[in-house]
């Protein structure tokens, strides 16, 4: 998984290494991969530190190499890596280069990941793959006047998570008619870097949702945006 050294990629990753998977622990800097990886091992959960920048077509390609060569095949990919640019600016003040290094991790990301590593999801019993979304993404709670979702129109993050909403249902169509099963997952908002731990919950119970739709059964849901509670709205 990507971005697994902290926060809610960290507590993704302990929850499906609890079920006996062994976790990948895709991070940028890979001290902070390993030494993720070490703090998990030493609670038994099989770890492996990957070096992966999402950003980085060569890293990437690298990642998919090392798990084909050392697996043969992926059963599960959570794309969790995201970045957040915004700081209390309005829309019509957020110049393009920050969308451009906004969606070149959380969208264009999750394409080249979730492209490079499908051969390898393909050779999985029934694979799933699992995008970290946001409820901020949702068209449908962002138009709510004087809700809480439309107090925070923060133009790259918010709209980088309405495309992830999308890409997630244009690979669940792809891949219908197969065992792979494709969805978002809502956190919630959580305490984490992204935020400056701002955020009323846990990254443990963020990762909740993700974790659910990462060990789906095979009569569970595909293009669905999901938090732990059930359905969201798109």
């Amino acid at each position: 998984m990507t971005g697994a050294n902290k926060g809610i990629g960290y507590e993704i990753a302990r929850g499906l290494g609890e079920t006996g998977a062994t976790v990948l622990v895709g991070a940028r800097d890979p001290e902070r991969g390993a030494a993720a990886a070490e703090k998990l091992a030493a609670d038994g959960i099989t770890a492996v530190p990957l070096e992966l920048d999402v950003t980085d077509p060569v890293s990437v390609s690298a990642a998919a190499a090392r798990i084909e060569r050392e697996y043969g095949r992926l059963d599960i990919l959570v794309n969790n890596a995201g970045v957040i640019v915004e700081r209390g600016q309005l829309p019509s003040q957020v110049p393009v280069e920050a969308l451009q290094r906004v969606y070149d991790t959380n969208v264009y990301g999750v394409v080249r990941v979730t492209n490079a590593t499908l051969p390898l999801l393909r050779k999985a019993p029934a694979a799933r793959i699992v995008n970290l979304s946001s409820e901020l993404g949702s068209l449908t709670l962002t138009t709510e006047v004087g809700s809480f979702h439309a107090m925070y129109p923060l133009l790259a993050y918010n709209s980088s998570k309405s495309a992830l909403n999308a890409i997630t249902v244009s690979y669940a169509n792809e891949l219908r008619d197969t065992p792979i099963k494709v969805n978002a997952a809502d956190p919630g908002y959580c305490a984490t870097d992204l935020n400056g731990h701002a955020g009323p919950r846990t990254p443990a119970q963020g990762a909740i949702a993700a974790i659910r739709l990462a060990t789906l059964p095979a009569d569970g849901p595909t293009a669905g945006f999901f938090d732990e509670d059930g359905v969201k709205p798109w």
